[in-house]
């Protein structure tokens, strides 16, 4: 199994975290937010003879207090290396049944209407819905920037709507009616990040729905791949075979980065080394390798090639995002042409929800273009996972410099 952080599979099977705890107190605030916003509780405070006017701003705190504690888990989650299954199944549950409660408790107050919450609840099916079918076909869909956005300004226009109450327009002030502007302006803004991360989820899965000729290959965005190599779905060589087809595609690679006055890197994880060493085993490779990193830990994938550490600590290793940021990092790092990444389990242990051991990730940069990831299947032992997980790198990385060198 490739490691995913220092003492992290001990971690994994300790239920009781210091993060899962925040997360569920997370969860059990929400009525006390309900109770804030929408009970009567001003009138059984006597000695407070505001309370009804502040009652908006008390909710918008506890809302707030609410949403701050997710960063608050996932520092304790990365920190302590106790990332857990249960933990990924909590952290983005408590955001949806937060946002859920905001929006439904503002519909009934009558200061939102229906139709946003629709929009935004629906989005939480459908993606829920394209995650499990993800799932089922073994691989992960990855998050992207727009969901994190859809997230902070979702939470910035719930807090304007609850301060914003409901507005007399008879006898409403200028300040009444710049925050009434200033509330909608932020929630179109969240409901258009919020069909655009539906819309990103529709597109990474669009092979699992049918819309890419029926198969069932994750196809790159950018930059061309090699067929899948699904040993389940294809007839598997020797050993002795498959350490020839490595050898002649590292080959490959030298010959055509050399033809086209191209250098390529390498990011590797599970395969720790192994498809730069066979890239070093051809004479000529000093003329077109540049270097290779081992990043075997996420703290490594971390601090040397910058792969998030939010998305590390949320998704795991083995993951699109974080394949597709190995090979830029490299690509960044060594200065080069093009790299090529690899993330992936290579067993015996390790296996998780929806994603068996054999599964792998790899990416593909080039200089001055888009990152590409694509997910693999690869059946046999350890040796034979990192062996053929080296073989479709390389098939990657010839590829890959084919399509440097037309530009």
């Amino acid at each position: 199994m490739e490691a995913q952080g220092r003492a992290q599979t001990g971690a994994e099977e300790k239920l009781w975290t210091p993060a899962n705890v925040v997360t569920l107190v997370r969860i059990c605030l929400v009525p006390v937010f309900v109770v804030a916003i929408l009970s009567p509780w001003p009138q059984y405070l006597d000695f407070w003879p505001e309370a009804e006017q502040f009652k908006p701003w008390v909710a918008a705190l506890v809302f707030v207090l609410i949403a701050a504690t997710d960063a608050l888990d996932g520092y304790l989650a990365r920190s302590r290396g106790e990332v857990t299954n249960f933990g990924k199944f909590l952290d983005p549950l408590a955001d949806k049944i937060l946002v859920a409660a905001a929006l439904l408790a503002l519909i009934e107050l009558g200061v939102l209407p229906s139709w946003p919450a629709i929009i935004i609840l629906a989005r939480e099916f459908i993606v829920s819905g394209l995650r499990m079918v993800a799932a089922s076909h073994g691989e992960v869909i990855a998050a992207s920037w727009y969901g994190k956005a859809k997230t902070v300004t979702q939470i910035i226009a719930i807090v304007l709507f609850i301060v914003k109450g409901d507005i007399d327009w008879t006898s409403a002030t200028s300040v009444d009616v710049a925050l009434y502007a200033v509330s909608w302006f932020v929630m179109v803004v969240a409901l258009v990040l919020t069909v655009l991360s539906m819309l990103d989820y529709l597109a990474k899965s669009r092979h699992l729905l049918g819309f890419n000729g029926g198969k069932g290959s994750t196809e790159p965005r950018a930059a061309a791949q090699p067929a899948s190599r699904s040993t389940a779905a294809s007839q598997e060589p020797s050993d002795e075979e498959l350490e020839a087809r490595v050898a002649e595609t590292a080959r490959k690679v030298v010959e055509a980065a050399g033809a086209a006055h191209v250098t390529v890197g390498t990011a590797e994880s599970l395969t720790g080394g192994m498809i730069a060493e066979s890239i070093t085993a051809v004479p000529g490779s000093s003329a077109v390798l540049a270097g290779g990193v081992v990043s075997y830990v996420n703290e490594v994938k971390h601090a040397v090639l910058g792969v998030d550490a939010d998305a590390l600590a949320r998704e795991g290793a083995v993951t699109e995002s974080t394949a597709r940021e190995m090979a830029q990092g490299a690509v960044s790092l060594l200065g080069v042409d093009a790299a090529v990444s690899v993330t992936g389990i290579a067993g015996p242990g390790g296996a998780e929800e929806g994603k068996p051991v054999g599964t792998v990730w790899i990416g593909a940069c080039r200089a001055g273009g888009d990152a590409a990831a694509r997910c693999y299947h690869f059946e046999g032992d350890r040796a034979r996972v990192r062996r053929q997980t080296t073989l479709a790198a390389l098939e990657t990385l010839v590829a890959l410099v084919e399509k440097q060198s037309a530009r």
